[in-house]
C-alpha cells in the first residue's frame, strides 16, 4: 500500500530529481544498520586473522617496557615508559580504528553514498514528542524492527549454539593441554565461529537492505499534487507563462511599430536625447492647436538610427538625458507628449528653435518633475 501525505494524498508517483535533491538536503538518505554490522564485524575477523604477524613484535615492545640498560635512566625512566605506552596504545588504536573507520565509509558510499547535511543536525521539536514517539514505536517500520531483531538473536544464538557444541570436544582438550596447544584451538575455533555468525549477519542485513531501501523510496515518493506544483515552480505557472507570454508579444509590437516609424523621423522638428541610449523624435508646429507629438522613438540600436536620420535630414538633437527617457517611458509612437511635460518640451523647443534661427544661445537647463525622474530601466530615480 502506497504511503500517505500529510494532507492524506496517497503518494503513488515516483520522486523528481529535485525530490531527491531535497530528501539529501534534509539528510534523509539510504541507511543499514545491519549492513554497518556486518561489515565492521567482517573487517573485525579479518584484523584478528593478521594478528599473528605483529603479535610477535609487539610482545617484544612490551616486554622492552620492564628493561632497564641502566641506574642512570631511573630518573626519567617513569616519562620514557609512559611516552613508549602511549605510543604503543596509539600504534594498536591506528590499527583497529582505521580499517574499521574506511570499511565504514565505504558501506555508506555503497548503501546510499556520503551525504553531508547541515540541516539534518537541526533541532527538531517532534523529535521529542512523546505522541509521535509511541506513533513510531508501533508502526510497521517499528513491528519491521522488532521482528529484525527477533530473528537476529534467534539465528546468532542458534548458530553460535551449533557451532559450538560441534567443536566442544576439542575446546574440552583445552583444560588438559598446554598453553600453546589451547591458544591453537582457540586460533581455529574463534575465526569458525565468527565466519559462522557473518553468514548470519550477511542474511540479515541483506533483508535489511532492501527493507529500507523500500522503505526510503517509499518515504521520497511524491503525490500527485506534490508533483503539479513541483512543476508550476520549476515552468512557471499557466497564469505566469501566459503574461511572460503576453509581456513578449507587446514587446515585440512595439519593436515592430518603432521600427514602422523610423520613416517619420524625416518630419520631425527635433530629436531629444541620451544622448545615445534614448531617442524621441518630436513634431511641432507653432500656431497649431495640441501639444508636441512623438513621431518616432527607440531605445540602444533603433535610438542610434533615429539619431543617424535626424543628422541626414538636418534635425537639430537635443541632448537631454532625463527629458529623453521621460519622453520615452510616458509617451506612445503617433500620440501627444504627456502634459506634466509640457513645460520641459517648450522650454527645450523654443531654445531649439532659436538655435535654428542661427541665435546664439546658452543651453536651458531643463527640470523634470521627481515622479518622471526615470532611470535607464524605466525605474523612478529616488
Amino acid at each position: 500500500m502506497a504511503e500517505e501525505s500529510q494532507d492524506g494524498q496517497e503518494k503513488t508517483e515516483e520522486p523528481s530529481q529535485r525530490k531527491i535533491q531535497k530528501s539529501k538536503e534534509d539528510g534523509q538518505i539510504l541507511q543499514s544498520k545491519e549492513m554497518f554490522v556486518f561489515t565492521s564485524i567482517a573487517m573485525g575477523l579479518l584484523i584478528f586473522l593478521f594478528i599473528p604477524e605483529i603479535a610477535i613484535p609487539s610482545m617484544n615492545e612490551w616486554g622492552k617496557l620492564f628493561q632497564i640498560e641502566s641506574k642512570e635512566q631511573l630518573s626519567n625512566l617513569a616519562f620514557t615508559r609512559l611516552y613508549q605506552v602511549f605510543e604503543i596504545i596509539i600504534i594498536i588504536a591506528l590499527f583497529l580504528g582505521i580499517p574499521l573507520m574506511i570499511v565504514c565509509l565505504l558501506t555508506q558510499l555503497a548503501v546510499g553514498g556520503i551525504n553531508f547535511a547541515p540541516k539534518a543536525a537541526a533541532f527538531k521539536g517532534s523529535k521529542i514528542n512523546p505522541i509521535k514517539g509511541l506513533k513510531r514505536m508501533f508502526s510497521m517500520k517499528g513491528l519491521v524492527e522488532l521482528a529484525k531483531s527477533v530473528l537476529k538473536v534467534v539465528l546468532l544464538i542458534g548458530l553460535a549454539s551449533i557451532v559450538i557444541y560441534i567443536m566442544l570436544p576439542q575446546l574440552l582438550q583445552i583444560f588438559h593441554g598446554s598453553i600453546k596447544s589451547a591458544l591453537e584451538i582457540m586460533y581455529y575455533a574463534f575465526p569458525l565461529l565468527i565466519g559462522v555468525l557473518l553468514t548470519a549477519l550477511a542474511i540479515i542485513a541483506a533483508i535489511d537492505y532492501f527493507w529500507q531501501r523500500h522503505v526510503h523510496i517509499q518515504q521520497i515518493k511524491m503525490t500527485k499534487q506534490e508533483l503539479k506544483d513541483e512543476h508550476k515552480q520549476t515552468d512557471g505557472s499557466p497564469e505566469v507563462k501566459a503574461k511572460i507570454r503576453r509581456m513578449q508579444m507587446e514587446k515585440s509590437r512595439d519593436s515592430s511599430k518603432q521600427r514602422e516609424a523610423l520613416e517619420n523621423v524625416s518630419n520631425a522638428t527635433a530629436v531629444i536625447t541620451n544622448p545615445t541610449h534614448f531617442a524621441v523624435a518630436l513634431e511641432y508646429n507653432p500656431g497649431e492647436i495640441g501639444a508636441p507629438t512623438i513621431l518616432a522613438k527607440g531605445q540602444g540600436i533603433i535610438a542610434k538610427q533615429i539619431i543617424e536620420r535626424a543628422n541626414d535630414n538636418k534635425i537639430t538633437i537635443f541632448r537631454s538625458p532625463l527629458l529623453a527617457r521621460a519622453l520615452y517611458f510616458t509617451g506612445e509612437i503617433g500620440q501627444e507628449i504627456s502634459d506634466k511635460l509640457y513645460n520641459a518640451v517648450a522650454v527645450a523647443l523654443a531654445y531649439i528653435y532659436r538655435i535654428d534661427q542661427g541665435e546664439p544661445v546658452e543651453e536651458p537647463e531643463i527640470s523634470i518633475p521627481d515622479e518622471l525622474s526615470f532611470d535607464e530601466f524605466g525605474n523612478i530615480e529616488t
